[in-house]
């Protein structure tokens, strides 16, 4: 991999760099006849350290100190023409621009080195991307699913929000998260859970299994926050502080392949919103669960609840980044009230919409934490539309 991905903002054609790379030398050329020109009391040279600094702007530490060359020869010929290089003047113009030129090439340099740097980390995000948080299937099942992730860092690729999908033999499951914290932690914490679903959706029975089955797997790892450990003074953390260092939410969804409904267990996670023509229902359970790595701090019978999940409908699954992205005045982002609002057809364009929307909601465009969505559209399987209506 190499420059080519950073500087993709930067002109390609030909023409355009050739005229930009014009700028600078029209510059050392203007201010060098000026200068010859110009009353014996009057001197440009000084504007000669434009040339360089414009063209370190747009181009390399070669081509900059090519320039600032050229600059530094301007001088010296202007100070042969209206006196002598070892004129006090001139020699004090000539030595400050080739200072100025080695500075600014330098700090090309520096910045072309940085943005090599920069190309192997968005590497390693893409990679860590297709590791841990793998794309979604466009259809599984009688399902139609489409994904979207919004990454707050400017630079990241992916964070501490979650998805995955796993069929089963009788339907599909599905989890969305969110990983209290950010950084590469929380990136660890969701390649955890990540892993501990794909590995037991298709052995746990039903969905309060599953939860358990996580629970079990991130709680150990959740206890060594960072400020948790066997080393830690017992007076400075009470057991609440420990697991209150980390912790997760999530929705978990059984869509069995047959039939108009689906099973969901939640657990401290915002509720999934189902949209059916111009209504929007969010599918706020009876007896929520507690986040993964603090069900001991919560006592909670784990039970599935079942909801309508008709064919036409879109399940719209969300993480908390979603609704507290603010606007100018400080409002948070309405996602029932512009998912209702919405038109058109299928899940892709319902995300399309909304991420552009969502990110239009925001003064700069950006979001102060990661946000993640996944629509569900089911479908009439075969045997739904090969049963005789009754």
């Amino acid at each position: 991999m190499d420059l080519q991905a950073l500087r993709a903002a930067r002109p390609r054609s030909p023409a355009t760099r050739h005229a930009l790379f014009a700028v600078p030398f029209a510059m050392i050329a203007v201010v060098t006849v000026g200068d010859v020109l110009a009353p014996p009391d009057v001197h440009l040279g000084p504007f000669l350290a434009a040339a360089p600094a414009v063209t370190a702007s747009f181009a390399g530490p070669r081509a900059t100190g090519f320039v600032g060359a050229v600059a530094v020869a301007a001088q010296v010929i202007v100070a042969m023409v209206r006196g002598s290089v070892t004129d006090l003047n001139h020699t004090f113009q000539i030595i400050t621009l080739l200072l100025i030129s080695v500075f600014v090439t330098l700090f090309a340099h520096l910045r072309e080195v940085h943005e090599k740097e920069l190309v192997q980390l968005r590497s390693v995000a893409e990679a860590a991307q297709q590791v841990v948080l793998r794309p979604l299937r466009e259809r599984l099942g009688p399902l139609r699913i489409a994904s979207v992730y919004l990454a707050a860092a400017a630079d990241a690729q992916i964070g501490g929000d979650l998805y995955a999908a796993a069929r089963t033999a009788h339907g599909t499951r599905l989890i969305i998260g969110d990983v209290r914290g950010k950084g590469l932690e929380a990136v660890g914490d969701a390649a955890l859970v990540l892993g501990a679903f794909r590995a037991a959706a298709h052995q746990e029975a039903d969905l309060p299994g599953l939860v358990d089955y996580l629970e079990r797997a991130v709680a150990p790892d959740l206890d060594q926050a960072p400020g948790v450990g066997p080393d830690t003074d017992p007076q400075s953390h009470s057991p609440s502080d420990e697991h209150s260092e980390a912790f997760i939410t999530a929705a978990l969804l059984d869509i069995p392949d047959l039939g108009q409904g689906l099973q969901l267990v939640n657990c401290g996670h915002p509720p999934p919103l189902l949209l059916r023509g111009n209504r929007v229902i969010p599918l706020e359970v009876d007896q929520p669960a507690p986040p993964l790595g603090l069900s001991d701090l919560a006592e909670s019978q784990l039970a599935a609840q079942g909801f309508p999940f008709e064919a036409g409908d879109i399940l719209l699954l969300y993480t908390d980044g979603v609704l507290e992205a603010r606007d100018e005045a400080g409002a948070f982002y309405p996602l029932a009230e512009r998912a209702a609002a919405w038109h058109g057809t299928g899940p892709r364009a319902l995300l399309s919409h909304l991420r552009d929307d969502l990110l239009a909601h925001t003064p700069t465009r950006t979001l102060g934490d990661d946000a993640a969505m996944v629509a569900i559209e089911r479908l009439r399987s075969p045997a739904e539309r090969s049963a005789p209506h009754p």
